[in-house]
């Protein structure tokens, strides 16, 4: 087991060894007060990258084999071990985050959830759609072979931890365990936001690797900046795949550089959302205040850093418009400061309050108190609000990661409709509406599906759930592939491929695939679900 107070030793693991690095050390920053946290995390040398890339591919020949029972105690291995060390993993994600401690102790309940939902999939198997189709060896005017498939892992998958959740897509958060289920070898890029926590997580997953009697190379985590390190492992050729939640830019360059391989790779970025609310009439009357309340705790919420935040919010002109705005005013006036996760985003969250506060097109309606100017990342909320004449063929809809909103007014339905359609891809839209509102407003419902990967009715973006059903993706540049979720179990399927056996044994084929189902999963025979 994991020693309580773990030293941290601030080297990458590749595999079941310890890096050396090479270059200058990377410290993490107390976003609360600006103080370093030591120690320095030495970023990972080529030959490191390379042997991790190696150990993966050597581990991945025998790990695809590994049994789904056993892929799932694995799993099941690193959420006991996490929560066998939580109280060190949420004291120094405190640190490095400023997250309350009654965030991070949710956000690691999540994470182990989610490794053991994981787990029950993997154990189940059906997941693997396997499909046989049996031989009519006398049909006319030409045999039909026998013919059977399932979902196999692509091989080594790299997956870049998040500023904003420094468990729960992280080191062992969604992506990893979703590799992992699917039988997949997984390097990690860890975040430089939370190097401490990333090992110790690391270190949690190393250990279970080998209490499991898996190979080394099953898990490897390496330090160093994205563009250099990051960029390296998307090049090497054993990588298979890729999965990153972070900025459109970061998001962008990678996803550019797994299609510009000579064999090109599918790479899952979560990249940027503004995550649209649309208010209707009929719920704006009823509840106007209710909703004003919700949506402050919504777009404020750990400080306005979650992918889902709703930043822009759509609302019909009048009276019942100038409440909410009132109500969502006061509130936002009232807000504490809030601190965000790293310098780059504090930078940029000032620079697009300014640019937003002088344009002409946008009226500054409220701000919370203002913040000293000191060593810390920390920042007010602000509610901004224009009209939709101006919103329309602007960049108001552009992300701002931080505690701030737009209202945006219209005039008639018509504008709320064109607007819906000039929506680039985002991760969620939310309606508030009565019933009579939904089926007057049908039209906009049918738009919104093709805008988004969830659609919200009566309820906030924020808090997504880790099931079987939920979607977590959606167009571009929401994310890279709007076909795919990172949240839930059909993330598994972003790490695998089709394979199809014809005309083979039975005694050779994988068990998914033969005859009497021994692994007891529902399967598709002759077009019929069977178990």
């Amino acid at each position: 087991m994991l020693a309580s107070k773990t030293k941290l030793a601030g080297r990458s693991l590749i595999g079941f060894r310890e890096g050396t690095g090479v270059g200058e050390a990377m410290y993490a920053t107390n976003p609360a007060t600006g103080e370093r946290l030591q120690p320095g995390f030495i970023p990972a040398t080529a030959e490191e990258v390379d042997l991790a890339a190696r150990l993966a591919t050597e581990a991945f020949e025998v790990y695809q084999r590994v049994s789904g029972r056993d892929r799932g105690a694995f799993l099941r291995t690193i959420a006991a071990k996490i929560e066998s060390i939580a109280g060190d993993v949420i004291e120094r994600a405190a640190q490095e985050t400023a997250l309350p401690q009654a965030r991070l102790q949710g956000e690691t309940a999540r994470t182990c959830a989610q490794l053991r939902l994981f787990a029950q999939v993997a154990e189940e198997g059906s997941w693997v759609q396997a499909r046989i189709d049996r031989a009519v060896p006398d049909r006319k005017p030409a045999p039909k072979p026998d013919i059977r498939s399932m979902l196999r892992p692509l091989g080594p998958v790299v997956v870049f931890g998040a500023s904003n959740f420094p468990m729960a897509f992280s080191v062992a958060g969604g992506d990893t365990a979703s590799a992992l289920a699917g039988g997949n070898t997984v390097i990690v890029k860890a975040h430089a936001a939370h190097p401490g926590t990333s090992e110790l997580v690391g270190r949690a997953v190393q250990e279970s690797v080998r209490e499991c009697g898996l190979p080394e190379g099953v898990f490897s985590l390496l330090f160093g900046s994205g563009l250099q390190i990051g960029t390296a492992l998307m090049k090497h050729p054993l990588v298979k795949a890729g999965g990153f939640t972070g900025s459109r830019a970061a998001g962008r360059t990678l996803m550019d550089v797994a299609a510009s391989r000579p064999e090109p790779i599918p790479f899952y970025a979560e990249m940027s959302s503004t995550n649209p609310v649309f208010i209707l009439p009929g719920a704006l009357r009823e509840r106007g205040e209710n909703i004003a309340t919700g949506l402050h705790g919504s777009f404020t919420l750990g400080a306005g850093q979650f992918c889902t935040k709703p930043g822009m919010i759509f609302l019909p002109q009048g009276p019942d418009a100038a409440a909410f705005a009132k109500k969502l005013s006061q509130l936002v006036e009232a807000s504490t400061s809030f601190h965000l996760l790293t310098k780059s985003i504090h930078s940029s969250y000032d620079a697009s309050v300014a640019t937003r506060k002088n344009d002409e097109s946008v009226k500054l309606v409220a701000e919370g108190p203002q913040v000293a100017a000191d060593a810390s990342f920390a920042v007010s909320s602000v509610l901004f609000q224009t009209d939709a004449a101006s919103f329309l063929g602007s960049e108001l809809d552009a992300e701002i990661f931080g505690p701030t909103t737009l209202l945006v007014q219209h005039s008639s339905r018509d504008q709320v409709l064109a607007i819906a359609r000039s929506l680039e891809g985002h991760l969620t839209a939310t309606i508030h509406g009565t019933e009579q509102d939904l089926r007057e407003f049908a039209d906009l419902i049918a738009i919104l599906e093709g805008k988004v990967g969830r659609l919200v009715v009566n309820g906030f973006p924020t808090g997504v759930e880790v099931t079987h059903a939920m979607v977590h993706g959606g167009p571009y540049p929401s994310t890279s592939d709007g076909r795919s979720t990172s949240v839930g179990s059909q993330a598994i399927f972003r790490f695998t491929r089709l394979v199809c056996y014809q005309g083979f044994p039975n005694s050779a084929l994988p068990d998914a695939l033969k005859d009497g189902n021994p692994l007891g999963i529902w399967r598709m025979l002759d077009g019929e679900m069977s178990r």
